[in-house]
């Protein structure tokens, strides 16, 4: 598929129905998501600065770039870029480095309004609202028609005000953004909320935690569902799990609850997963 048609088909998911988007950390994880089916995938910032041994928002641009492109490279489905704040303050510099990540291959980007800065974790609207214009118009200008998320930080910042990420979000879609997304939101009552909100426009919903189903999100009219860096805390909790067992008590008890070399190895090889 080529990068026009994943990202028309990218588009095509966001016009109905519900779908996972799970977030692979590296080209292996992503080459597994995408034999298990999943229709798209999308990066997380996260698993991707722990697989380098940075902590979340840790790694530069350079780098950010070089995985956008090794992993969209790596799947034949649409890839969605989580592109953190745009890695930039200012909107004039944010359209410049999403012109980039455009050129990666990507069939989506997503922009945060979080600072970074605990005592002001978001930006002010106003800002907000600039910085996901200038991304809208970099893309435009670029011709690739990449889907534009635009995120909302405040219940994964501290500020876990419902009016307020209503009234982000709100101004985000009318500045252009195709998708909106406010991580950390998880009652029924406010996710409807959101959706409500945007309407028509396409909800993400992040999951994290067993704390829902894909059919009970659809049902309150959820579009597209993601994990953020689940997936990798999951591996981390099995690799960690078996470390500390080896380092702490000398056994390897865990190591025999692992996926077998002969399932890992050969669906690298070409192999269907079981």
């Amino acid at each position: 598929m080529s990068t026009t048609d994943r990202v028309r088909e990218f588009r095509r998911l966001h016009e109905s129905g519900c779908f996972v988007i799970p977030n692979p950390w590296d080209v292996g994880s992503a080459h597994l998501l995408a034999q298990l089916g999943f229709r798209a995938l999308a990066t997380t910032s996260a698993g991707f600065a722990w697989s380098q041994g940075r902590p979340d928002n840790g790694v530069t641009l350079e780098a950010a770039l070089d995985y956008l492109r090794a992993v969209a490279a790596g799947v034949g489905v649409p890839v969605n870029a989580d592109f953190e704040g745009g890695f930039a303050v200012e909107p004039e510099a944010v359209a410049r480095n999403v012109t980039a990540a455009t050129a990666t291959g990507i069939a989506g980007l997503s922009i945060e309004d979080s600072t970074g800065n605990s005592a002001e974790p978001l930006f002010e609207v106003a800002l907000a609202v600039e910085r996901v214009r200038a991304a809208r118009r970099a893309i435009d200008a670029s011709g690739t028609g990449v889907l534009l998320t635009a995120r909302s930080e405040g219940f994964i910042t501290g500020r876990p005000d419902l009016a307020e990420t209503l009234r982000r979000l709100t101004a985000f879609a009318e500045a252009g953004a195709d998708c909106l997304y406010a991580p950390g939101i998880r009652g029924r009552d406010e996710i409807a909320a959101v959706v409500r909100a945007v309407v028509p426009k396409p909800v993400n919903v992040l999951v994290g935690s067993d704390f829902t189903t894909v059919t009970e999100l659809a049902e309150l009219g959820v579009r597209r569902i993601s994990v953020g860096g689940a997936l990798a805390r999951a591996a981390w909790g099995g690799f960690l799990a078996a470390a500390r067992e080896i380092a702490e008590h000398g056994t390897f008890v865990n190591l025999g609850r692992s996926t077998p070399y002969a399932e890992i190895n050969g669906a690298f090889a070409g192999e269907r997963l079981k």
